[in-house]
């Protein structure tokens, strides 16, 4: 597994690069924005660990680019910051962080954080299922997503593996309603550290990618005061 570190301040760099090298991961290290896109476009990491204030391009940037334009690889990004305010953990979310780890922090922790987010593509891989509904297939075995337009015509969906563990999830049960709590269990179980919000920010992405109308969803719907849920009939 690779993993890109993008964190200004030397030591606290060094730290971590350690801490993560300690566990068999291969690391590269830079300390700006712009570099940290360079790299990342080289070595098409498996996880980047990205510092939110930066010099340049700050992580909340950086972090937007990667993903308007993933690449092969859609890294999982867990971003650092001094800050705890809430309002600084919602932006990091919303931009498409996968998890957000405060300043200071032990060694330890971010090592567990790293290895819950890089699991998390590992949870349906050893299933053998096609979930079918009247406007989606989903190969979990093969890992390929599809939307059918018509009877003879479909379309591929270029998912992240978190979308595609979420679509997942809710195409195994139409209508079933799923709250945050639940969809973290189904999805990270017990590796999973973050804020439940970043639930939210990963069914806006699918919505982008699934729906016709995201603003107006006609498959996942918000169920207000409890959660989600996938509406779409079984094939006749």
């Amino acid at each position: 597994m690779k993993i890109l570190i993008v964190e200004d301040e030397p030591e606290i760099a060094k730290l971590i690069q350690r801490a993560l090298e300690a566990e068999s991961f291969s690391c590269q290290r830079c300390g700006d924005g712009l570099t940290a896109l360079q790299l990342f476009q080289e070595m098409q990491p498996d996880l980047i660990v990205l510092d939110l204030m930066l010099p340049g391009l700050d992580g909340l940037e950086v972090c937007a680019r990667i993903r308007q334009k993933p690449g092969p690889k859609d890294p999982y990004i867990l971003m650092l910051t001094a800050k705890g305010e809430e309002i600084d953990r919602v932006i990091g979310l919303s931009t498409g962080a996968d998890d957000y780890l405060v300043k200071p922090f032990s060694p330890r922790e971010l090592v567990a954080r790293v290895r819950a987010l890089l699991r998390r593509s590992l949870r349906h891989g050893a299933q053998s299922l096609v979930y079918r509904t009247q406007h989606f297939t989903v190969d979990v075995d093969q890992r390929t997503a599809y939307r059918n337009l018509n009877a003879n015509q479909s379309e591929t969906l270029d998912l992240t593996a978190l979308e595609f563990n979420l679509l997942s999830t809710f195409v195994s049960q139409p209508n079933r309603v799923w709250n945050r709590t639940q969809l973290i269990d189904k999805l990270w179980g017990d590796d999973f550290f973050g804020d439940e919000r970043v639930v939210d920010t990963h069914v806006a992405r699918l919505r982008k990618k699934v729906e016709p109308d995201p603003g107006n969803p006609t498959f996942i719907k918000t169920v207000i005061g409890v959660g989600y849920k996938f509406e779409d009939p079984n094939p006749s």
